[in-house]
């Protein structure tokens, strides 16, 4: 157990956090996960999984009956160790894969297939009833775990959103000082927005289980908050329902 863990006690449950790309969701559900002693469950991942390997199956991801069709017998691990986060497809290690450009492009129309949907779902809903855990996506608290024990919609300004990608995409594997000069890049900043809102917009209208806030949800806008901060206020709402 990490430094600054508290022991975990009491009985299962799930925060499920959901939200747009660009809010921070993962880092704050990874550390919320780390203090509470809980597994950790990055469901993005998992549709970026099946998208990488609609690619190297040579599918396009909008044929949705062939990206149906190789579906059969596909499987790969799901880590739930928020410490980590390492992912697999054939044995191989595509942590990093499945964040470059092509598979970013691929998830939205890949996501927004029933038939992946199908797929992924009762795989979603047995991990987040495993026990303490922490779920992250965009349909937790509407379709994957509707009985969240706690439910936060997380969001951010646009123009922030757009930052804070862009870092990201520049922090892997540029020194620090680098990332902390990015955001002057406006015109990289300003793509970077352009693509966060198509990706909304495709997720929020899509029919099957859009992108949208449950309405017991706690909506948490991040635009001004660090990642501490953040993490405090998930922390205040989940010990107000007994977790700790």
């Amino acid at each position: 157990m990490t430094t600054g863990q508290r022991q975990p006690v009491g009985a299962g449950f799930v925060v499920a956090i959901d939200g747009p790309s660009g809010t921070g969701k993962s880092t704050v559900a990874r550390r919320v996960a780390e203090i509470l002693g809980a597994g950790y469950l990055d469901t993005g991942a998992l549709y970026r999984i099946v998208a990488l390997h609609v690619l190297e199956s040579g599918i396009d991801p909008q044929d949705a009956p062939a990206v149906a069709d190789s579906l059969q017998g596909l499987d790969f691990p799901s880590p739930t160790d928020p410490r980590q986060q390492r992912q697999e497809l054939h044995g191989q290690d595509v942590t990093s894969r499945i964040r470059d450009a092509d598979v970013t492009a691929a998830v939205t129309p890949v996501s927004a297939n029933p038939a992946v949907r199908a797929f992924l779902l009762d795989r979603q809903r047995i991990l987040a009833a495993s026990g303490r855990m922490v779920v992250e996506g965009r349909d937790i608290g509407t379709v994957i775990v509707p009985d969240a024990t706690v439910k936060i919609f997380l969001t951010a300004d646009a123009l922030e959103r757009a930052r804070r990608r862009f870092r990201q995409t520049v922090g892997a594997g540029a020194p620090q000082a680098d990332v902390a000069t990015a955001d002057v890049d406006h015109e990289a900043v300003a793509a970077v927005a352009r693509d966060l809102h198509r990706r909304d917009t495709q997720d929020s209208s899509r029919q099957h289980a859009p992108l949208q806030a449950a309405p017991d949800a706690v909506v948490i806008d991040s635009s001004a908050l660090g990642v501490d901060e953040t993490v405090a206020a998930v922390l205040e709402l989940a010990a107000a329902r007994g977790i700790s």
